[in-house]
């Protein structure tokens, strides 16, 4: 069930930004997603009190601001929501997912289609710029 999300299996910066890149979004689209991610995995920690006491302060330090990465884009050229969501991901996939059940994961996989959707209708609104012929994570 979880292996629909990007950040699930062995993800890295690149397959979560090679997710951004199969759905054809901007950087808009891609700040929505996380975002819709960043309330949700909130609203979790928040309403659990275990994690609330062991986890809660991460969520304290204002919106949409989590993980080492953020507020930095370092090396990335324009590409750190991807590095945001992995570092979000990775705590959703270690302390959240284990303690949903089948039904909530269910729900959560409905969620995440809806989430999807609206990112498509945003990217659509602003098209992102042509990928170029050497992809933007690839060496040369």
């Amino acid at each position: 069930m979880a292996g629909h999300f990007p950040f699930s299996g062995k993800a890295n910066r690149v397959s979560v930004y090679a997710f951004f890149e199969a759905h054809n979004w901007n950087p808009e689209a891609q700040g929505k997603y996380f975002e819709r991610w960043y309330g949700w995995t909130k609203n979790f920690v928040m309403n659990d009190s275990d994690l609330r006491a062991a986890k809660g302060v991460l969520f304290a330090a204002g919106p949409f601001h989590f993980g080492t990465h953020a507020g930095y884009d370092f090396h990335l050229h324009g590409y750190a929501i991807a590095t945001r969501l992995l570092d979000l991901g990775e705590f959703v996939k270690g302390n959240i997912l284990p303690k949903l059940d089948v039904d909530a994961l269910h729900a959560l996989e409905h969620e995440h289609r809806i989430w999807i959707e609206e990112a498509n209708f945003a990217a659509a609104a602003h098209p992102r710029p042509e990928v170029p012929e050497i992809g933007r994570y690839r060496h040369v």
